[in-house]
């Protein structure tokens, strides 16, 4: 579901949890700074925020819990109210004068500093026209600090959603890269394609050669798509020692019409099992 459909349920959810987490004042402030018109003062807003609400994390209660659950953002529950109330101030205001919105955000994302950036790009799907940041969120991917790359690629619906083929191929790699939670990626499993596969195969082969091990992750993204040139990797990662990793290929192989990869597999009784 899109933010825009259930934009009011959310924006009250949203409220709701930035007010029980501000004191009076803050919120007041907050208030105001959502309903400034001017460009500049709104800039100057989500630049001074922190200093208004502090950088703690949310406390959040089981019913906001559930709610949150039920409108699909369960994971802003775990952010710092910095983070939520800067994204819910661009959403609100994406959603009152979308272009106006449009001038100022790309204003911020010209020289944020690290947790501004991290709220830019948390507040992608929480915009009203999300699918004109393509640009912006593919740029991203090319960062090289690890907790800007974290709230994109980690429990953020949007490059799922509109990034091309190219562009979330680049940001599964750089995910297993830079060695982040791939289990929190949304969407992996539905992306899966071939060239993201033949990619991955050959990063396993070079972490290989290196005499490293591969996150066994990498494999259930090959598995529909595996064929000689994948085999080949997969035969070098059953010779390695890793038994997590032996057993993720074997599973692999599961979802795979590949022949010789079964047959191959077969031969080895303790994930023969596992790759029926």
């Amino acid at each position: 579901m899109a933010i825009g459909d259930d934009f009011g349920n959310i924006n009250e959810l949203l409220s709701n949890i930035i007010k029980d987490n501000t004191d009076e004042t803050a919120f007041k402030w907050l208030l105001k700074a959502a309903s400034a018109d001017e460009i500049s003062k709104l800039g100057q807003a989500f630049v001074m925020l922190p200093r208004k609400t502090g950088k703690t994390t949310l406390r959040i209660s089981e019913l906001q819990k559930l709610r949150a659950e039920e409108v699909g953002i369960g994971y802003v529950t775990d952010w710092r109210i910095d983070r939520l109330a800067r994204v819910w101030l661009l959403s609100v205001h994406s959603f009152a004068d979308a272009e106006k919105s449009h001038r100022l955000i790309e204003q911020l994302f010209l020289a944020p500093e690290m947790n501004e950036a991290e709220a830019l790009y948390s507040a992608l799907p929480f915009l009203a026209k999300p699918e004109t940041w393509v640009k912006r969120c593919a740029e991203g991917i090319r960062s090289n600090i690890g907790s800007v790359l974290e709230s994109i690629m980690e429990n953020n619906p949007y490059p799922s959603k509109y990034l091309n083929e190219a562009a979330w191929n680049q940001l599964v790699l750089k995910a297993f890269f830079t060695e982040k939670n791939i289990s929190k990626i949304n969407g992996l499993d539905e992306r899966a394609n071939k060239q993201l596969a033949l990619t991955l195969s050959d990063y396993a082969r070079e972490r290989y050669a290196a005499g490293r091990q591969v996150n066994p992750q990498l494999w259930r993204l090959a598995g529909p798509f595996i064929d000689g040139q994948i085999f080949d990797a997969i035969k070098i990662g059953l010779n390695n020692h890793d038994r997590l990793e032996h057993e993720a290929i074997a599973l692999a192989i599961s979802e795979s019409d590949y022949e010789p990869a079964k047959a191959y597999i077969s031969q080895i009784p303790e994930l023969s099992t596992l790759s029926k």
